[in-house]
């Protein structure tokens, strides 16, 4: 298992939902009200709203979990306040971790994003630590059964989109994030399914585990993950299957 793989990770999230579906939908929603927050509620008009609300559709959040998402950063159902930040530290083993977070209360989420770091044999870094080992990219997810790879090659290309390379029963499509829209109209024009669609941090390399910091590292994937306030975990481990099976 990879930290760097994206249908590795999606797979995973999907396969939680039942476990962790309250966790996923408050997550979800959050991400939901800052976009409509921040650049209004309309997802013709707001690209990022459009995301969330994909996104959550793919996960099958409620219809009137999203519509109240909505409402809230409209002024409609009463406001709340979050601050966007990204956490970076180290994780056990070397590895680069990357913390998307929304947070009302910036001072309450460092304390236990901090501990979960330091319960796992990591250590919470300052700003700009590891990010320069992470490329910001638009990643599309796509069912290799659903196109010919040399068809989807040239109208990911066409679209803008950067790469493509098949990671087991995907492909995967990167771009800039500025493109991102461009290739998913691509995508849905020519009638492309995208088992997702979004934006992440790609690692440039990647770290190899042993057994131990493998499971160290999964423990901390788990307690950052169970915190309501991270919203996604990006990191450049590749954890052996031992650690994986234990």
């Amino acid at each position: 298992m990879a930290g760097h793989s994206h249908a590795a990770n999606v797979a995973a999230r999907k396969n939680s939902v039942d476990a962790k579906r309250g966790k996923l939908f408050s997550k979800l929603c959050r991400a939901i009200y800052v976009a409509a927050r921040t650049g209004g509620a309309d997802p013709a008009m707001n690209l990022r709203l459009r995301y969330a609300i994909d996104k959550a559709k793919a996960f099958s959040c409620p219809k009137d979990n999203i519509e109240r998402s909505i409402k809230k950063a409209t002024g409609e159902l009463g406001a709340e306040t979050y601050e966007e930040v990204i956490y970076e530290g180290y994780g056990p083993g070397g590895v680069a971790v990357l913390c998307e977070i929304l947070t009302d209360n910036r001072n309450r989420t460092a304390g236990e994003v901090r501990r979960a770091f330091d319960i796992c044999g990591g250590n919470l870094g300052s700003t700009g630590c590891v990010s320069y080992l992470f490329d910001y990219k638009g990643v599309f997810l796509i069912e290799a059964t659903k196109i010919e790879e040399d068809r989807l090659m040239e109208i990911s290309l066409e679209s803008g989109a950067d790469d493509l390379k098949r990671d087991g029963d995907y492909f995967v499509v990167t771009c800039d994030p500025k493109a991102f829209d461009d290739v998913q109209k691509a995508f849905e024009g020519h009638g492309i399914p995208t088992e997702s669609a979004e934006t992440s941090y790609i690692p440039q390399t990647t770290v190899d585990l042993d057994v131990d910091n493998g499971r160290r590292m999964l423990k901390l994937r788990d307690l950052l993950d169970d915190n309501d306030d991270v919203q996604n975990i990006y990191s450049n481990e590749n954890i052996p299957e031992e650690a994986m099976a234990s």
